[in-house]
């Protein structure tokens, strides 16, 4: 690396998230350009935080199929509704069947509606 291109890179090290920020505005105003580096420092940082891993997953019914009133048992079977409310779940779909399960069960609840035809996603 160039030995000018050092000594600023050195100066950036030690500076302060602030004190870049000012650099950054000042840098755009002097060369009439809008930088993207703030954004892209963010997501980097976003990136190296540690992802938590979901807990609790919705199943959410996307598609019916030609089989509907196989879904709407399937669906009466799964979340334990009345005939009712379970057709107007199938009627309205994409619709939440269950809220907050558990991906093992909400992978159950979708191979089941799967089985007759429907197709399920989590979320």
């Amino acid at each position: 690396m160039d030995e000018k291109f050092a000594k600023i890179i050195e100066e950036i090290k030690g500076m302060t998230v602030l004190e870049l920020s000012e650099l950054v505005k000042v840098m755009e105003e002097e060369f009439g350009v809008s930088a993207s580096a703030p954004v892209v420092a963010v997501a980097a940082d976003a990136a190296a935080a540690p992802v938590e891993e979901k807990t609790e997953w919705d199943v959410m019914l996307v598609d019916v199929g030609a089989e509907k009133l196989k879904v709407v048992k399937a669906v009466r079977e799964a979340t334990g509704l009345a005939l009712k409310e379970a057709k107007e779940l199938v009627d309205n779909a994409p619709s939440k069947l269950k809220e907050a399960v558990s991906k093992e069960e909400g992978e159950a609840i979708a191979a089941k509606i799967a089985e007759v035809g429907g197709k399920c996603e989590l979320k």
